[in-house]
């Protein structure tokens, strides 16, 4: 676990569990390397979820389930009918409903454990950099590059680790940030690619299966983070060819002494709304 995942946890795992939560989390509680402590480090922990769509629906209900103690919600979308394909936090019933409110309820539904933080608005480059100072972890659940490279660049400058995923057609992408530790996504991607180069789900389709298993994987390396167990994916990433079940897990360089943002000479110290257009946020 990160130092910055331990602070704050401290105090939450001096608390007893309940009588309701040893019997909601006993799968927990008998697991080797979560235990007791991790399940108390998850209900002390904190976790922001930037986009509350297909790889947000996986990330919101796996976390709740799992105790999370405040999961914080961001996306300034409602739902719409063509969602529930693959959005499955979404009901027919919730429709032209703020995607935060209508996730929020299915969260508090799910885990009355849960602290759950609505931001109904799109992240953009002034209000990012508030939006995750209070949690400690971020999850990036967007549909384009422009949130892909704001979110990696606000989280490497406040040092806060965060999960990348990425997803189109039938195929997906998983990768851990941790500032200091391993490369970032500008490592990988330097430059944000022209309008127009890569498809979007919108364009190009996804498979809605494709989508969870992704927006899972995030939930378990957020787990993983949170409890301290494991090998998290810095310093790799973890490609899905659901159509062919290719799985694979690519080494990724440990230094990129380049890196605009992580590098030995940074050429991006502050996040200025000049670079970055206004983002859409769920898939």
């Amino acid at each position: 676990m990160t130092a910055s995942l331990r602070r704050g946890q401290k105090h939450g795992e001096n608390m007893a569990l309940t009588d309701e939560q040893v019997e909601r989390y006993a799968r927990h509680l008998i697991l080797k390397g979560v235990g007791v402590k991790g399940q108390k480090r998850l209900l002390a922990s904190s976790v922001l979820i930037i986009g509350a769509g297909g790889l947000g629906s996986p990330v919101a209900l796996y976390l709740a389930a799992a105790g999370v103690g405040r999961i914080g919600l961001v996306d300034g979308d409602m739902v719409d009918l063509s969602n529930l394909q693959r959005q499955i936090i979404h009901t027919t019933a919730r429709v032209n409903e703020p995607k935060v409110e209508s996730a929020a309820a299915a969260i508090r539904e799910l885990n009355p454990d849960v602290t759950v933080d609505t931001y109904y608005e799109l992240v953009d480059a002034n209000n990012i950099a508030g939006l995750i100072e209070a949690y400690d972890l971020v999850i990036e659940a967007t549909d384009n590059f422009a949130a892909k490279f704001l979110i990696n660049d606000a989280c490497v400058l406040a040092n806060k680790p965060y999960i990348h995923a990425g997803v189109v057609g039938f195929a997906g992408q998983v990768m851990t940030v941790i500032p200091g530790e391993g490369p970032c996504y500008r490592c990988i991607f330097r430059d944000m690619p022209a309008a127009g180069e890569i498809p979007t789900c919108k364009e190009a389709g996804v498979l809605g299966a494709v989508v969870g298993v992704i927006g899972s994987l995030e939930a378990t390396e957020a787990v993983k983070l949170i409890v301290g167990v494991g090998e998290p994916l810095v310093g790799r990433m973890l490609t899905v060819d659901a159509l062919n079940m290719n799985i694979r897990r690519v080494p990724l360089p440990e230094h990129v002494p380049d890196c605009p943002v992580c590098g030995e000479q940074p050429t991006i110290t502050a996040i200025d709304s000049a670079n970055y257009i206004q983002p859409a946020c769920a898939i």
